[in-house]
C-alpha cells in the first residue's frame, strides 16, 4: 500500500457507524466528544454547524463535515445557539444502530442528515490525521471534487432507498467517503500552504519517496544517509526537508511506523512477540517490548489482550461509543 492508504488503515477500527435523521421545525443536538472521527453529510436541506471554538457555519445540501478528533459540536436549524446548551443526539432506533427507519414523506424545508463516526485508536493514529484541524468543511461547489460528490450522491440514494446487500454497500460507501474527503482536503490545502505540512510531504518527490520506502520495508535497518541517497539528496538537506514537512525526524518517524505496524499485528493475529519484533525491525523481543511500552503505555502482550475486543462491532447506541 502507499502511504495515504496506510493513513486510512491506521484510522479505521471496525466498520464506520452512522444514523440517518430527518429534521424539521426548530431542532438542535449536541454530538461528541467521542473516541473517533465524526462526520456529517447534508443529504438535503440546510442547517448550521455549531463549533465550540468558532462561529456557526451554514451547511447546505451536499456539504460534508469531518471532525477527525471527535470534537464536541452541535447541529441546529439556527446559528443563535451554543453546542454545549443543546441536548445530546438521541439514540438511534433499530437492532443494529446503523440506520434509522424514517418516513419517506418529507416537507419543504426539511433537512436530511447522515451522521456517524469512524472508530479510532488514538495511540495508532497517523501524524497526518493528528495534524488535521478540528473541523474540515467541504462545501458542495459545482465542479469541485467530483469523486466526493459522487460518493455523497451514492450514499443519499442508498440510505433513501435501501435494497438488497445494504449491509455491504453502505459500509463500503462510507469507506469511500473517508478516502474522498481526505483527498479533497489535501487538494484544498496544497495551494493554500505550498511547501509545508503533510499535504506537501505526501506530494514532495523526496519526502514522499522516503515515506513509501519506510512503509514498504519497516524492518530494514534504515539510516538517514541511505534514505537521502535513495532520494538523490544530501544527508543534511534531506533530513531538514523531511523534518520540516512531517514534524518528525526520519528515524523518529520510522520508529513510530514500526510500532504502529506492530500494534496492528498484535490486534489482528496470534503471531508470537518474538516474530512481531523481527517483522518490524527489532533485533530482540526485549528491545521491542521496551519501545512498545514507551509509545503505547503498556506491554505488547497486555495490549493484545486489551484490544482484541475492538475487533467486535460497536453500535452507535452504546454509550461508550460516542463518549
Amino acid at each position: 500500500m502507499d502511504v495515504f492508504s496506510d493513513v486510512i488503515a491506521t484510522m479505521r477500527v471496525g466498520r464506520a457507524k452512522f444514523t440517518r435523521s430527518q429534521r424539521s421545525g426548530t431542532w438542535g443536538n449536541r454530538f461528541g466528544p467521542y473516541p473517533g472521527a465524526g462526520f456529517h453529510v447534508v443529504l438535503s436541506g440546510s442547517c448550521w454547524l455549531l463549533s465550540p471554538n468558532g462561529p456557526a457555519t451554514l451547511l447546505t445540501s451536499g456539504d460534508v463535515v469531518f471532525l477527525p478528533h471527535g470534537t464536541m459540536h452541535g447541529m441546529s436549524d439556527s446559528p443563535d445557539r451554543t453546542a454545549a446548551a443543546l441536548p445530546p443526539e438521541p439514540q438511534p432506533p433499530g437492532a443494529d444502530g446503523l440506520l434509522a427507519d424514517l418516513s419517506d414523506q418529507s416537507a419543504p424545508g426539511d433537512t436530511l442528515l447522515l451522521c456517524g463516526a469512524y472508530r479510532l485508536d488514538r495511540g495508532q493514529a497517523h501524524p497526518f490525521l493528528r495534524a488535521l484541524p478540528e473541523i474540515v468543511h467541504l462545501p458542495a461547489r459545482p465542479g469541485r471534487h467530483p469523486a466526493l460528490r459522487a460518493a455523497v450522491d451514492l450514499l443519499a440514494t442508498e440510505v433513501a432507498h435501501p435494497r438488497q446487500a445494504a449491509d455491504i454497500t453502505l459500509p463500503a460507501l462510507l469507506d469511500l467517503l473517508l478516502v474522498y474527503l481526505l483527498r479533497a482536503w489535501l487538494d484544498e490545502q496544497s495551494p493554500q500552504s505550498p511547501g509545508s505540512g503533510w499535504p506537501a510531504a505526501l506530494t514532495d518527490p523526496a519526502v514522499a519517496t522516503a515515506l513509501n520506502l519506510l512503509h514498504r520495508e519497516p524492518a530494514r535497518p534504515w539510516t538517514v544517509q541511505e534514505l537521502a541517497t535513495k532520494t538523490g539528496m544530501s544527508r543534511a538537506a534531506f533530513a531538514k526537508r523531511f523534518t520540516t514537512l512531517t514534524g518528525q525526524t526520519p528515524i523518529a518517524y520510522l520508529t513510530w511506523w514500526r510500532l504502529s505496524t506492530a500494534a496492528k499485528i498484535l490486534r489482528t493475529s496470534d503471531t508470537t512477540l518474538a516474530t512481531v519484533a523481527q517483522q518490524v525491525g527489532y533485533t530482540s523481543e526485549f528491545a521491542f517490548a521496551n519501545a512498545f511500552k514507551r509509545t503505547f503505555g503498556t506491554a505488547p502482550g497486555r495490549f493484545r489482550r486489551q484490544h482484541r475486543t475492538a475487533t467486535n462491532p460497536t453500535r452507535l447506541d452504546e454509550p461508550h461509543y460516542w463518549g
